[in-house]
């Protein structure tokens, strides 16, 4: 075994290959140096984490540091543990949906709207015309995709957060209150919001419709148009994606390294994917979107995410996906961002700046 010194560290390097790293003022006994940083774990295929502090970072905005000092906007019930247990996430949910009411509720003020409720084969489309509507969108349309963990944000909620959309987007909005588990697992989700997608192309001309979704509507917003593809129907404008559930199969890196450094999605959570897939061979690209093969066609897309996003590693994933497809794929990762983006902060209207200006930039005139 030899040293070299690095970083003022001792860098051991064992002829296996393998790198253990020590402090340089760690006690030597024999040829041996006790470890001070992250260590192999057992199996060969890991690194065993000592527990350790994570400051709030100075490096974003006053109002992002006091959303990280505070607990999760919207506190939710210990998960079912079974996906046939539906009292249990009727309860979840129920619970989840007066978090998530009373979070969203704000922007029907600070954003006002004129909202028309449209009854679809079973799922109700909310159309949201904003006040402020710009005359040079008046022809253009956002379809949105609420996030929930596919169980929660629905009703009242989807319309509420379409709201802010069309208010800072200046654009009609139509959020889409798709059915979901434990009654309605995939592919109804998925199928009320391709049905919503066609609502829109029955009004709009496709190159000015765009498709935003974040968490849950991450994965259901590319599922949406690899779906309508299939289907032979004409690509959106434009595909818009905050904090992606990618891959049903696999989390990624960040879902252990940020566990619970996000204080909104603090820990993986795979009974949400086995309730929404119901059963369904979750290697399906239309579970997981990563998984599609995307040199078949799709728009130009928009991912955010955060460093302290637990799905960061999904939204990382999609977007080398969407490249090795050949789309024209943009990834935009904010500082110390939870799979929440900083509500209120400044941070935030960066963040939807960049949707907003990404989605109506590709969209006609």
């Amino acid at each position: 075994m030899s040293r070299r010194l690095f970083a003022g560290r001792s860098l051991a390097v064992a002829s296996g290959g393998v790198l253990s790293l020590y402090s340089k003022n760690s006690t030597a006994s024999g040829n041996e140096m006790k470890a001070t940083i992250p260590s192999i774990g057992t199996d060969g295929e890991g690194i065993n984490v000592p527990a350790h502090f994570v400051p709030t970072p100075r490096t974003i905005s006053p109002q992002a540091q006091a959303f990280l000092s505070h607990v999760s906007p919207v506190e939710l019930m210990a998960l079912p543990s079974s996906r046939d247990d539906k009292a249990g996430w009727h309860a979840y949910a129920e619970a989840g949906n007066r978090g998530m009411i009373a979070m969203t509720a704000k922007y029907a003020e600070r954003y006002p709207a004129r909202v028309i409720t449209h009854r679809l084969s079973a799922a109700s489309l909310y159309e949201v015309t904003p006040h402020n509507l710009a005359p040079a969108n008046a022809t253009r349309a956002i379809l949105y995709i609420h996030g929930g963990g596919f169980v929660v944000g629905g009703g009242q909620a989807a319309s509420y957060a379409a709201m802010q959309m069309a208010g800072l987007a200046q654009t009609r909005t139509f959020s889409i209150d798709y059915r979901m588990p434990p009654d309605y697992p995939f592919p109804v989700p998925l199928d009320d919001t391709v049905e919503a997608y066609r609502f829109l192309l029955g009004k709009f001309e496709p190159q000015n419709i765009a498709i935003f979704g974040p968490s849950a509507g991450a994965n259901l917003a590319p599922a949406c148009i690899l779906k309508a593809r299939d289907l032979g129907l004409p690509l959106p404008a434009a595909c818009a994606m905050h904090s992606c559930p990618s891959d049903a199969t696999e989390l990624g890196d960040t879902s252990y390294t940020n566990d619970t450094v996000d204080i909104v999605l603090k820990h993986r959570s795979p009974g949400l994917s086995e309730l929404y897939a119901g059963g369904h061979d979750p290697k399906d690209p239309l579970l997981s979107p990563r998984l599609a093969d995307f040199s078949k066609g799709f728009p130009p897309t928009i991912l955010t995410s955060g460093t302290r996003d637990l799905l960061l590693s999904g939204t990382v994933m999609l977007h080398r996906a969407l490249r090795r497809g050949g789309i024209k794929a943009e990834l935009h990762v904010w500082e110390a961002m939870t799979h929440a983006p900083f509500f209120d902060a400044p941070e935030e209207t960066e963040l939807y700046n960049e949707h907003i200006q990404f989605m109506l930039g590709h969209m006609g005139s």
